[in-house]
């Protein structure tokens, strides 16, 4: 499978034991997110890098088979993104299962992208939570770079979202709690995960309600991956230094200028990706990636109940503060936000299953 975006494409399995339980202008109109992409194209305002050569292309997405430094028996590829070929392999020396990310040499390339890597999957390594997805190893050799995480048996929110449709409030909030879990343990190790979208998240199944329905356990993965594009004229006067990190659709304002960032911008793509969740569009329309991150800067997001009028009233109060332009007026960290969306479940039909 292929979404076009960096570092995404990752199934998982059951083999990974979790541990114990423990995420001023007028509005614009909501953007559509069609299916098979990632909202508006980025053309004109993201440089895209120097394709790979047919020789660089044969090596990364032939790998099947080999073994990766006298450990990993690579089995079959498993997808593609923006910056790495991903495999299922077995780790021969634990027997456990894993996903082999592989990263394209454009990353390699790049001293001071390779630096950071290096340091945040160090800290990544200390992540132990059921809603996160560790990195359990940076390897170098070989000529190539690469990630070895858990393999989860799911599929990624963006795949479930378009095969699914928008979710109910029952459905959408209890995977929203989570992703605050998972994230808010993260922020306490001071790991912000600066790219979080619906492909960074893998609904893992996780038995039945008491209706029966499918149950999932939501994960945040790849935390600290975030890709390095740099911006368009236009976006670039805008930023510090000409260079956002991160996708696009997802930014917040801060990290679009290319400010330090802290949990806060994380709350902030959480509320981009919980308006999607529930109405399958994007909060500010632009005709392309620049158009939306422009907006973002200046104008108001699409109001949730314009779209849904059945969503209740609460929850759109909820994400609006998530899209604050000023992060003092937003959230504050994860456990306030899941407090929110706490409340909006009390306040429904799905309260007496959800309460804490």
């Amino acid at each position: 499978m292929k979404d076009g975006s960096p570092l995404v494409e990752f199934e998982a399995t059951a083999s990974f034991a979790a541990p114990a339980a423990v995420a001023a202008a007028a509005p614009a109109p909501a953007a559509p997110v069609p299916a098979g992409g990632r909202g508006p194209s980025l053309a004109g305002a993201i440089d895209d890098e120097l394709p790979l050569s047919p020789e660089e292309i044969d090596r990364f997405a032939t790998l099947s088979g080999k073994l990766l430094d006298r450990r990993y028996q690579v089995g079959r590829r498993l997808g593609e993104g923006g910056m790495s070929y991903v495999y299922r392999a077995q780790d021969t020396e634990t027997g456990q299962s894993v996903a082999v990310k592989i990263l394209l040499p454009r990353l390699s390339r790049d001293p001071a992208a390779v630096e950071r890597l290096r340091r945040e999957a160090e800290i990544a390594r200390r992540l132990s939570h059921p809603n996160v997805c560790p990195i359990l190893r940076l390897g170098e050799g070989d000529r190539m770079i690469y990630l070895v995480m858990p393999y989860l048996e799911g599929e990624p929110l963006s795949e479930h979202e378009t095969r699914r449709g928008p979710f109910s409030v029952a459905e959408g909030v209890p995977l929203l709690l989570q992703m605050c879990h998972g994230l808010g343990h993260a922020h306490e190790l001071q790991i912000i995960h600066r790219d979080l979208k619906p492909e960074n998240i893998m609904l893992v199944p996780d038995g039945i309600d008491e209706r029966r329905d499918p149950k999932y356990r939501a994960v945040v993965m790849d935390f600290g991956l975030a890709k390095e594009r740099r911006a368009g004229p236009e976006v670039a006067k805008l930023t510090a230094t000409g260079i956002v990190l991160g996708t696009p659709e997802f930014m917040s304002p801060e990290q679009i200028r290319g400010k330090p960032l802290d949990g806060r911008s994380d709350v902030y793509a959480l509320g981009i990706l919980a308006f999607e969740m529930f109405t399958g569009q994007l909060p500010f329309a632009g005709k392309s990636a620049q158009d939306t991150m422009i907006a973002r800067l200046r104008g108001s997001p699409a109001k949730l109940r314009d779209l849904k009028p059945e969503l209740p009233s609460k929850l759109e109060a909820v994400i609006l503060r998530c899209l604050a332009i000023d992060p003092a007026e937003r959230h504050q960290n994860m456990e306030e936000l899941a407090y929110a969306f706490e409340g909006v479940a009390a306040t429904g039909l799905i309260g007496r299953f959800f309460r804490r």
